[in-house]
């Protein structure tokens, strides 16, 4: 059976060379005469891997030495509810909410204190990002969260909130995709699922001073400093996902790091809202300005055409490309690991539905 090009949002596709060498150490990791799914989580050759995932992704993303990575469970949802326990002072938190994630961790926060929505793009279907109104920050805010690229809608923030609170974003899917800033926030964490390799995993970049001030209603497991202080090996962590992690990360670097894959994201995501723009039957459903390079929501505007779009592109070894249902139409997930010629082919397919039913 050939592969298929994957356009799902995730679980996503991971690189073929990852899953090559993953699957020619499947029984037999180095010299341990075992998978490395089998191995203990305190075995010196598992602590060579963690210790490897988390010096390539400092290097990739260039995060500075006062923040810690942490590599938990629970995905990013568990972070919804992490993050205010953490970080709350005031109980008080400001969110801009650009999406079904953003709802979410709005939500959660709302359990503990009082998250205070200063921006909403729901009114148009969180097709746009929404301007900010410094009047409207909270003085006494203890964070502040954004989406920083959302996964159903396609947007993403090119700039980020001129605020002076804690940063925090969720950043599952785009990480890795181009370059930030890391020293710019406070916390960034990221479902693996997406750009970092398979589900299980969540990463969590912290700034140091951020860490043991948990209220007391934390649970152990919920508590930044539990996971810190034991360098993510409090209990058994996600052991083959930071295994995985650590290849997709060598692959990155193996392939110009993060300002190379930036390059090829933008070109990717080009040729595809270019030929959106101009298409007869095809619209892309953000606006120009706020456009994400991993997600590309698209639509006929007639809901059989789309449902036959799927289904032949399906057909055709493109897979995936349903869009969820709050949007409707097509969703095409173009993360690091979608090569340019799954592009072309996608194009080069829809050029020809195009053709037969415009």
């Amino acid at each position: 059976m050939s592969r298929v090009f994957n356009f799902s949002p995730g679980p996503a596709a991971i690189p073929v060379p990852v899953l090559r060498k993953a699957g020619s150490e499947m029984v037999d990791y180095g010299t341990a005469g075992m998978s490395v799914m089998e191995m203990s989580h305190r075995s010196k050759m598992f602590l060579e891997i963690i210790q490897e995932a988390e010096s390539l992704l400092r290097d990739l993303m260039d995060i500075p030495d006062n923040y810690k990575v942490l590599f938990l469970q629970g995905g990013a949802s568990t972070q919804f509810a992490m993050v205010p326990l953490n970080l709350f002072k005031n109980k008080k938190a400001d969110f801009v909410k650009t999406g079904q994630w953003a709802k979410k961790a709005i939500s959660e926060a709302g359990r503990f204190g009082t998250a205070n929505v200063i921006a909403s793009s729901e009114d148009k279907v969180f097709n746009y990002i929404p301007e900010l109104n410094k009047s409207k920050f909270s003085p006494d805010a203890d964070y502040f969260h954004i989406t920083i690229n959302n996964t159903i809608y396609g947007t993403r923030f090119t700039e980020l909130p001129d605020t002076d609170k804690p940063l925090v974003t969720d950043m599952s899917s785009s990480i890795l995709s181009q370059v930030y800033d890391v020293s710019k926030f406070g916390v960034i964490y990221a479902g693996a699922q997406k750009n970092i390799g398979c589900a299980g995993l969540c990463v969590v970049i912290i700034r140091d001073d951020l860490i043991g001030n948990a209220l007391d209603i934390t649970p152990t497991m919920l508590n930044y400093k539990t996971h810190a202080d034991e360098a993510s090996l409090y209990n058994t962590p996600p052991t083959y996902s930071i295994y995985m992690a650590k290849l997709v990360f060598e692959w990155l670097k193996a392939n110009g790091g993060v300002p190379a894959i930036q390059k090829v994201n933008e070109e990717k995501a080009a040729l595809l809202y270019e030929y959106l723009d101009n298409s007869k039957i095809f619209k892309a459903t953000v606006v120009k300005k706020d456009r994400s390079l991993m997600n590309i929501p698209f639509v006929t505007g007639n809901g059989d055409f789309d449902n036959k779009f799927v289904k032949e592109a399906a057909a055709a070894g493109l897979v995936n490309l349903k869009g969820h249902r709050t949007v409707g139409g097509m969703r095409a997930s173009i993360y690091n690991a979608m090569p340019i010629e799954g592009v072309h082919a996608l194009i080069d397919f829809m050029k020809k539905f195009e053709k037969q039913n415009a």
